[in-house]
């Protein structure tokens, strides 16, 4: 597989990433939707190195940073994903107060033709860039051609449902499919993190658990799911995981991801892991005592092997 290169200074990019063809967007997710418009543009310009111009921070973190955590992919795992459908080289733009207020010519002109050197460009119809979404489609196509760049406008992949989204994915999550997250992404969403410290409160219910803040990843529907777990060695695990706020032992703290992996026996602390979500078993509730919740939990990861053997049968 090509491994896609990542560029963070927009304004000294080496001259043999010069002269790609780039999708433009946010890409949160890299989606369905997201690989239709890679894969239109390979189709248009396969004779030029493929590209993705994205953003990071998201814009919608700067201007409402009041907001919940709301992302489906950080920057590691859209590279990730972007380098899976064959993309080169990612120029990813710091997006910061000074350059929200680049006008939509100087984004076009100053950076896609002159700072990155793109010699074509494509993005969905609903692509909006510059000072106040002061650039749309249209203005992108007229700005390309006075510079001989070359432009592809590129319909939204849709289904029954409508186009494929970044947030119909998102809602999919909150609502508690994770199944069908997973048919818009092409993959099971995941989350990825270190594993902190916790009470060891799982421990002494006979069902140790990695702890994993969300941090800036969309928090999904609260409560248990079945779940794979890959390592930082390439192993992938199955388990079980919690999302939520434990209510049994009110502890009052932020949601966390809590994750039991079947038949491991190992020192996790300080590691980076990816959990997958596969289904969603049951809403997080209250339990009257420990002794409840460890029963319960109990059976939580015999019904979460049993889904996990179902998926897998049915593949």
């Amino acid at each position: 597989m090509i491994r896609a290169r990542l560029h963070e200074n927009w304004r000294a990019i080496p001259e043999d990433a010069r002269g790609c063809a780039a999708a433009l967007g946010n890409f949160d997710g890299v989606h369905l939707g997201h690989a239709h418009l890679v894969h239109t543009l390979h189709t248009a310009r396969p004779d030029l190195p493929l590209a993705v111009v994205t953003f990071e921070p998201h814009p919608r973190e700067l201007f409402r940073p009041q907001d919940p955590p709301f992302r489906l992919t950080l920057s590691a795992e859209k590279l990730a994903a972007l380098e899976a459908l064959g993309v080169q080289h990612v120029f990813q733009i710091g997006f910061d107060e000074a350059f929200s207020r680049m006008s939509a010519e100087q984004f076009v002109g100053d950076v896609l033709f002159s700072a990155l050197g793109l010699r074509h460009i494509a993005c969905g119809q609903d692509f909006a860039f510059g000072h106040r979404r002061g650039g749309d489609v249209t203005f992108l196509a007229e700005q390309a051609a006075e510079l001989e760049m070359g432009f592809t406008p590129v319909a939204a992949l849709a289904d029954a449902g409508g186009p494929y989204s970044s947030s119909r994915i998102r809602r999919l999550l909150q609502d508690g499919y994770p199944e069908r997250a997973a048919e818009e992404l092409g993959r099971p969403w995941f989350i990825r993190g270190e594993v902190q410290h916790g009470d060891k409160r799982g421990r002494l219910l006979g069902f140790p658990t990695a702890n994993i803040p969300l941090g800036r990843h969309l928090e999904p529907a609260r409560g248990v799911y079945a779940v794979t777990v890959r390592l930082p060695n390439g192993q992938t695990r199955r388990g079980v995981a919690n999302i939520g706020r434990r209510p049994t032992i009110n502890d009052g703290q932020e949601s966390r991801l809590e994750v039991n992996l079947f038949e491991f026996d190992g020192d996790l602390y300080g590691q980076t892991l990816s959990v997958a979500l596969h289904r969603m078993l049951r809403p997080e509730k209250r339990f009257d005592g420990l002794e409840a919740l460890k029963s319960q939990i109990a059976q939580d990861a015999m019904q979460a092997r049993s889904a996990l053997d179902d998926e897998l049968s049915a593949k």
